[in-house]
């Protein structure tokens, strides 16, 4: 069987899969499907593609997951992890995270770090209207909104705060999801943001924190596969602009489980491999808080320069910004000198978000954040800020 006539066998499959693979609305549905998604045998016979000798099946995917290496043609292999279990098993052992190809391919991508050495450039589109913010994978919208949907969070204002519910699709925002990953949330000011992640960023992070990791709902009130905990995984600030002198919004972002050593050569971020299945035991063993007293990475505004002829600051986005904003920000390491961290590691732009159009934005992301980590920071910028400006 020729490799053509694979992929063409993949994609009726994936026609007999049906609701499982298909969305109601391409601009609503994120396109990347769970890795542990499970296929009805009424829908899938499974015959002879279940029962492919482990060798041969090693070869077709590995081949797939080689050719297909952009959107949309990238959901072939989604396709054969959605076949049957041996498919699914084989696709998540070939499949690598984003920092070693650069690649998302599977929800579980958005919570792992982006890429050392080139940033993973997405797009946020604003729905005034609805209040919601949606994240899109590529360079720019294209003019039919076929993009792939990768996060949508929706803005609910209270008496006090300010939430910001981050979802895998756009029309279901509901906590007790399967869809739910994490919030955003405000003080009263809008001038401090806490980000919540439904999962903990790595086992230990849960023990250490599972004695005050908040419960949303009661055991009995959810299904056992939905998170059931919020983990504080990063705090966000922006500093108060008493005198109102002018100039660009200050931040500072500090990412809990992140270590300051991340950023150098051979340092390592938390990488979770996999959604949790159930709810954490609640007789899970504890571990000593100074277990992770080790220096947390924290990131900075990069200082615009201020240009005399054009009479504002300036900062260097390589035309991926275009409209000038407030809003707009790079974010860089903030390292003591005690650290040793190299002036290229300190200088380099982790995140970077801007505006592009009414309502368009560019956020550019890489190694130590994830897709999730850096949209809910570019959320914050959505808020009023009334004492930073």
């Amino acid at each position: 069987m020729s490799f053509k006539s694979i992929v063409r066998e993949l994609r009726e499959i994936k026609d007999g899969i049906g609701s499982m693979s298909r969305r109601r609305n391409n601009c609503t549905r994120s396109h990347i499907v769970p890795s542990d998604v499970v296929v009805s045998k009424d829908l899938v016979k499974e015959g002879k593609w279940a029962y492919l000798p482990p060798e041969l099946l090693l070869d077709i995917i590995r081949r797939v997951e080689e050719s297909e290496t952009s959107w949309p043609a990238r959901t072939v292999v989604v396709y054969c992890a959605s076949v049957c279990k041996p498919w699914r098993d084989v696709t998540k052992e070939i499949v690598k995270t984003p920092e070693e190809c650069g690649r998302l391919t599977f929800p579980i991508s958005l919570k792992q770090p982006g890429p050392r050495d080139a940033p993973i450039q997405c797009y946020i589109k604003r729905d005034r209207v609805t209040s919601i913010f949606r994240l899109y994978f590529g360079l720019t919208p294209s003019e039919d909104e076929s993009d792939k949907l990768l996060l949508a969070a929706k803005k609910t204002r209270r008496a006090t705060s300010t939430e910001f519910l981050i979802s895998l699709v756009a029309d279901d925002f509901s906590r007790a999801s399967s869809t739910y990953v994490g919030k955003l949330r405000s003080n009263f000011l809008g001038t401090k943001f806490t980000v919540y992640d439904s999962q903990p960023p790595s086992d230990e992070a849960f023990k250490a924190n599972h004695s005050r990791s908040s419960r949303r709902f009661h055991t009995k009130q959810v299904s056992p596969r939905l998170p059931a905990c919020n983990y504080n995984i990063a705090t966000i600030t922006y500093e108060l602009n008493v005198l109102r002198t002018r100039g660009p919004r200050r931040m500072n972002c500090s990412m809990t489980y992140i270590p300051i050593s991340s950023i150098q050569a051979g340092g390592t971020a938390p990488t979770p491999k996999s959604f949790p299945q159930e709810n954490p035991p609640l007789s899970s063993p504890s571990v000593k808080s100074d277990t992770f007293s080790m220096d947390s990475l924290v990131l900075k505004n990069k200082s615009p320069r201020w240009h005399e002829q054009l009479q504002c600051w300036c900062l260097n986005f390589k035309g991926r910004v275009t409209v000038a904003s407030v809003k707009n920000f790079q974010l860089v390491a903030s390292v003591d000198p005690s650290h040793n961290v190299s002036d290229a590691e300190q200088n380099k732009v982790i995140l970077q978000f801007g505006k592009i159009g009414q309502d368009m934005f560019t956020m550019d992301y890489r190694y130590p954040l994830s897709a999730y980590q850096a949209f809910a920071i570019c959320l914050s910028s959505f808020d009023t800020k009334p004492a930073c400006e």
